[in-house]
């Protein structure tokens, strides 16, 4: 399906802009990676430690009445969220004893007996098992960028490689910058959605450069900004067709698939979006500036 036909956009011309929203995006990223390896940005419990419990109560409830119950029995610093329906109440506690579940079943048992409950979910994180995610973490996120220089490097270039980094590097920077201004809450489900998007900015990435490569090998004379227009430009239809299909079926998550993948999906919808963005407006116009002079032709087998 060739959506746009044929187009001749300068994409290449257009590096100062995109270099500037990428460079931002990205300070703005560094900015909340400081955040939470300090400790300051919004972490959930899966790095900070503590009890997340998810409840159904027989009887529609409110936010409200559970705080009230809570307050009462000596639980404070507890933050509440209603599942849609109005029945479900998601309970989250930054500190963990080892009995806080128990102790909040007990009190909520006591300041709602007319509306019986049930713990559908329920997960404690003391904070030396937190530390070691966020540790992990950390690891497997240069890991996959690791392997993707060496894969990149390996099929194409050393340059494509770099570019395919940058870009990946673009757009983890650029979810996580989403999230910190936002003050959305990092936990173990984000660093699945960036890991997520890595991979499939990779992908995009690499359709983008397979036509330039090919293309390079066609058109030997021709300034190498030339052929990086011409390739994308002959990708294009095909990159927004794909990114569409996989924005709608991320965005039909966000939109049904309920409060608890809420974050999850909405991480997806952005990497969707800028992942399609970086392999067209970052990791292109780096490996074009990077070779300006056209390329020797091939060597016989």
């Amino acid at each position: 399906m060739e959506l746009l036909g044929k187009t001749n956009i300068d994409f290449i011309g257009m590096r100062k802009i995109s270099f500037i929203i990428s460079g931002i995006l990205s300070i703005i990223g560094i900015l909340g990676i400081i955040a939470i390896g300090r400790g300051t940005a919004n972490m959930g419990i899966d790095f900070s430690g503590g009890t997340a419990m998810q409840i159904r109560f027989a009887q529609p409830i409110t936010t409200q009445v559970v705080r009230d119950a809570l307050s009462k029995g000596g639980v404070k610093e507890v933050e509440l969220q209603e599942i849609t329906g109005g029945k479900q109440i998601l309970l989250k506690m930054h500190k963990a004893s080892g009995k806080t579940a128990d102790n909040v079943q007990e009190i909520l048992k006591q300041g709602v007996a007319g509306n019986p409950f049930t713990v559908e979910s329920s997960t404690e994180i003391g904070p030396s098992i937190g530390e070691k995610l966020k540790k992990d973490t950390l690891i497997a996120v240069a890991l996959s960028l690791l392997g993707i220089i060496i894969y990149i490097a390996w099929r194409f270039d050393f340059k494509f490689g770099v570019g395919a980094v940058v870009a990946t590097m673009h757009d983890v920077l650029a979810i996580i910058a989403v999230f910190y201004v936002m003050h959305k809450e990092v936990n173990i489900l984000l660093i699945t959605a960036v890991l997520t998007i890595a991979g499939y900015s990779l992908t995009d990435t690499v359709v983008v450069f397979d036509r330039i490569r090919e293309n390079m090998h066609k058109s030997l004379k021709d300034p190498m900004i030339t052929i990086f227009n011409r390739s994308i430009n002959e990708v294009l239809s095909r990159t927004i067709i794909t990114s569409v299909t996989t924005f709608l079926a991320a965005s039909s998550l966000l939109f049904f698939g309920g409060e608890v993948i809420h974050d999850f999906a909405f991480a997806l919808v952005v990497g969707v979006v800028v992942a399609t963005y970086s392999s067209v407006f970052v990791a292109s116009p780096i490996v074009a500036i990077w070779e300006k002079s056209p390329v020797e032709a091939p060597k016989a087998a």
